[in-house]
Parts: structure tokens; C-alpha cells; sequence
């Protein structure tokens, strides 16, 4: 009994090697065109956090306002994410590729020429559902494109690597482009990239056909399940000042929670095709899979940059680059644990195992990092848990997302992929949510905010602690393995 990438074709070792080979040589071009948008899904998650502040002088945004430039992408992106999973079973990957990614570019050119505060805000959460569209069509071509063993575990740990990397190069992209350029060019840059990428689906991907041109799509249930997250989030969001008791909060949650139970009924009672087939959550790996993927989306999703961008701009002064440029280990041991550390464990670790184990590095990098102080220093302060949390980050990421995909048969592959990318959106949304609240103070000097930070960074930590508890639950036989 082995992990996702343990499990073997039977036959002579050599034969298995060349097959290996041909399989990853022949998909080459898929995982290229799938690691970068799904790269620039997740860059565009945090590519405004450091241009923040500029884009408050430029457009005259309020207090109130200024967070829905960031929030206004992820809560779209969260609420139409089990839609886009669903699109790609429907009508193919490459279509629903090459529509996702062409709208996703078309409000990043609008969002960057924007000259009020209602146009960046709705470029954003069209680049949201461009996204939503984009991300599980991304996942799905790997699933399709490569078979289960060792090829897909490798195709995996780089998609795997490229998202985690997608949040710390957007601080480090902010950053230099927003000091060099202007804030304008953080937007407009995915331009000529998803361009050159349309252009080069259209040229390589298959199955552009729907496989059944009877099929339609659950639309009821999609409406449901996007008032139900957003307005959840929504409520999550508001509860700060107002508190929950207050009127719109209330209504919010209410609100959020009937669409939500109204969504099970029709995924329960409705005709075939649905959103998310409720047979999908009979697999434990998937339901319990979900779940731990929307606590580790709380932690590492977009608190992490978030808090920590405003960390190092506003109690240790330094500049957007030299900020953007403290994420750098981030960036690269996160790579270096999911690309080569991590495939190579799989083949010899349970899945559950570097599940737990790197739930529990992440928690104690967390909890080092809630030691700061407003005397604390890069040195001394965030680059000790910058490893740890790093490495935590790569070895639980890869393992939980092929325990999750692998789950689902090939029919259902693109709803897996959906509601994977939903809990994870939905965990950095609702994360942010309800950690935010823990940094505000009664005023604004770098002892107060360093006091918040700290103490958003201890919650998150025992966050992940309990992940690390819940994720023993697992499955000790991985879905992909075969093996009597």
C-alpha cells in the first residue's frame, strides 16, 4: 500500500520507463499551457496587494472600497468555480480553455486602462470569472492528458508548484512593476501572455468537441451555489465593525445559507447533468478531502501574503520591491519541496502521511511567525518562518491534491477539479474574512498592527493544527492505487 505515485502498470520495468518517458514527452505542451494559466490565476489572486496603496491615491478609492479590489476577484472566482468545473465535461477542455482564458485577458486589459473605481472593481470580478473558468479546465487537462502513476504525479507536483509559487511572485511582480511602472501595468501584463497562450491552444490542445452535444448545464444550481458563497463571504466580511447581530450581516448569512440549502436539494432531486454530482462526496477521500483543502486555503491561499505584505510595508517600512523581494524564499523552496522533493517521497510515503506531516511543519512555521514584534527585523522576524512554512506548504499541497482529483472518475474529473479550486478559493476568501478582524486596533501604530499580524499568524497556526488532526482521517489506500 503506497502512495498516488506509488501505484505501478505491471509488466517489464523497462517497458514502463519508456511508456513513462513517451507519456510525459507527448504531454509536454498540455502542462505548459496548464501550469501558465493556472499561474496566472493564482498571480492575479495577489499581484494587486502590494500596488494597493497606489491605486487608493490614483482612483480616489475610500477605506471601505479599497479592499473589494482584491476581494471583488475571489469572490467571483469562488462562487463560479463549481460552473467551470462542470464546463469542461460539457463542452471540452479546449473551448472552455480558450473562452476562459480569452475573457480572463479582456478584463485584465480593461481593469489596467480603468479610469474609475467601478470599472477596476468589475474588471476584477470578470477576471475572477474568467478564472473560474480557466482553473479546473487547467486541472483537467493534466487528469486527461496523463495516466495515473508516475507521469501524472510529476505533472501534478509542477501544476502543484506553479500555484503555490503564483501568490509570492504576484508580491514580487506587485512590487517591481508598481515602483518601476505603475500599479496599471500589474494588470496589464497578463495581456500579451494569455494572448500567446489563446494562440497556442488553438493550435495544440484536443478535445475541443463536447463529448455529448445533448448535455446541458445545471444553470439552477449554479446561481444557487455562487449567492450562497459569495453571500456567506459577504456576511463573513461585514461582521466587522457591525458585528453579527447587525441587520445586513444577518440577512447575508441567511441568505447564503438557504441558497446553500436549496443547492443540495436540486443537486439531490434534479435531472442529469448536475453541478457537482452528490455521489462525489460518498468518497471519503473527497468529501474530507474538500474540507481539509479549505482550511489549508485559509492559511495559504491569501492570508499569507496578505498579512505579510502589510507586515513588512507597514511596520518594517520597507519599499513595494524590497517587500516583493522578501517573498522570495517563499517562491523557491515551495518549488524546490513541491516539484523534487515531494514527487520523490510519494513513491515511497503514504499520501496521508506527508498530508499530516507537512500540515504540522506549516502549523509550526505559523506559530514562529506570530512571534514578531515591532522591533523584529526580516532577519529575525520572517525568514526562519518563511522555511518552515515554506516546506510545509510543499509537502502537503501536492499529496492532498492528487489524494482529492484521483477520487473522481473520468466523467466527473472536471467537477473534482471545480470543487477542489471552490474549497480552496472559498478557505483564502473566508480566511481573510475572519482574520482580518484580529488585526484591527483601536489605533494604528506599528506596535498595534504588529500586535494584529501576530496574532492573525497564532490563529492560522492553530488552524492548521486541527487540519493536521482531522487529516488522519484519510484514507490509508490512496484512490489511484489498484493493488490487491
Amino acid at each position: 500500500m503506497v502512495g498516488i505515485v506509488g501505484w505501478r502498470d505491471g509488466g517489464d520495468p523497462g517497458t514502463r520507463r519508456v511508456t513513462a518517458d513517451r507519456d510525459a514527452t507527448s504531454g509536454r505542451p498540455a502542462l505548459l499551457l496548464a501550469c501558465t494559466a493556472q499561474f496566472l490565476v493564482v498571480l492575479d489572486v495577489s499581484v494587486v496587494n502590494v500596488a494597493l496603496p497606489s491605486i487608493e491615491r490614483a482612483l480616489a478609492l475610500s477605506p471601505s472600497g479599497l479592499p473589494w479590489v482584491a476581494n471583488a476577484y475571489a469572490l467571483v472566482f469562488g462562487g463560479f468555480l463549481l460552473l467551470g468545473g462542470r464546463l469542461a465535461d460539457v463542452y471540452g477542455r479546449r473551448l472552455v480553455f480558450i473562452t476562459g482564458l480569452g475573457l480572463f485577458t479582456t478584463a485584465s486589459l480593461v481593469g489596467g486602462l480603468a479610469s474609475t473605481a467601478g470599472v477596476l472593481v468589475s474588471a476584477r470580478g470578470f477576471q475572477g470569472l474568467g478564472a473560474a473558468v480557466l482553473a479546473p479546465a487547467t486541472l483537467t487537462i493534466l487528469t486527461t492528458t496523463f495516466p495515473h502513476g508516475p507521469a501524472r504525479t510529476r505533472a501534478l507536483a509542477v501544476w502543484t508548484a506553479v500555484s503555490l509559487a503564483g501568490g509570492a511572485v504576484g508580491n514580487l511582480l506587485s512590487g517591481a512593476l508598481t515602483e518601476y511602472l505603475t500599479w496599471r501595468s500589474t494588470l496589464l501584463i497578463n495581456v500579451p501572455i494569455g494572448t500567446l497562450g489563446i494562440v497556442v491552444a488553438a493550435a495544440t490542445l484536443t478535445g475541443g468537441r463536447p463529448r455529448d452535444r445533448v448535455c446541458r448545464l445545471d444553470v439552477r444550481g449554479a446561481v444557487l451555489i455562487t449567492i450562497a458563497l459569495i453571500a456567506v463571504t459577504y456576511a463573513v466580511t461585514t461582521s466587522y465593525p457591525h458585528g453579527w447581530r447587525d441587520p445586513i450581516t444577518t440577512t447575508a448569512l441567511g441568505a447564503g445559507l438557504v441558497c446553500l440549502a436549496a443547492f443540495v436539494v436540486v443537486e439531490a432531486r434534479g435531472a442529469e447533468p448536475r453541478l457537482l454530482p452528490l455521489r462525489l462526496l460518498r468518497s471519503r477521500a473527497i468529501w474530507l478531502g474538500n474540507l481539509l483543502m479549505l482550511l489549508v486555503g485559509a492559511a495559504f491561499q491569501i492570508p499569507l501574503w496578505y498579512f505579510l505584505t502589510l507586515y513588512l510595508q507597514q511596520v518594517l517600512e520597507l519599499t513595494p520591491l524590497q517587500t516583493g523581494a522578501g517573498f522570495l524564499p517563499h517562491t523557491l523552496l515551495m518549488m524546490l519541496v513541491g516539484m523534487r522533493v515531494t514527487p520523490w517521497l510519494m513513491r515511497h510515503v503514504p499520501a496521508r502521511t506527508l498530508v499530516v506531516v507537512g500540515t504540522v511543519t506549516a502549523a509550526t512555521g505559523f506559530w514562529w511567525q506570530s512571534q514578531i514584534t515591532a522591533h523584529s527585523t526580516y532577519l529575525s522576524g520572517v525568514l526562519g518562518p518563511a522555511i518552515v512554512i515554506s516546506v510545509g506548504g510543499g509537502l502537503l499541497i501536492v499529496p492532498l491534491t492528487a489524494v482529492v482529483t484521483s477520487a473522481g472518475s473520468g466523467a466527473d474529473a472536471g467537477a473534482a477539479s471545480g470543487l477542489m479550486n471552490t474549497a480552496k478559493q472559498l478557505g483564502g476568501a473566508l480566511g481573510l474574512a475572519l482574520l482580518s478582524t484580529s488585526t484591527i486596533r483601536s489605533s494604528s501604530t506599528r506596535a498595534d498592527l504588529s500586535n494584529g499580524y501576530a496574532q492573525a499568524f497564532a490563529i492560522t497556526a492553530v488552524i492548521l493544527a486541527l487540519t493536521a488532526v482531522m487529516a488522519l482521517a484519510l484514507p490509508v489506500r490512496d484512490p489511484a492505487d489498484t493493488r490487491t
